[in-house]
């Protein structure tokens, strides 16, 4: 899987960067906005989708003896 949920935290910093941009205004801003507003639900749906997909590999996990990170979730080991 290429998306983690740490490419989603650097995606909705970047917004807030855009959006804290003293050089935007009028429909540039609101266009900013739209977009914040957009990219803040699809984010909500990615992290209740993920907390899902958590919560049922720990339910597998208690009853197979087995402990496992979902793949959305799993973060890369820095070199």
């Amino acid at each position: 899987m290429k998306n983690k949920l740490n490419d989603l935290n650097n995606h909705l910093f970047e917004q807030m960067e855009r959006l804290n941009d003293d050089d935007l205004s009028g429909e540039e801003l609101e266009k900013e906005i739209k977009r914040a507003k957009a990219m803040s639900s699809i984010a909500s749906n990615i992290v209740s989708n993920a907390a899902l997909a958590l919560e049922a590999q720990q339910y597998i996990d208690e009853y197979s003896g087995h402990v496992r990170v979902p793949d959305m979730i799993k973060v890369e080991e820095k070199k």
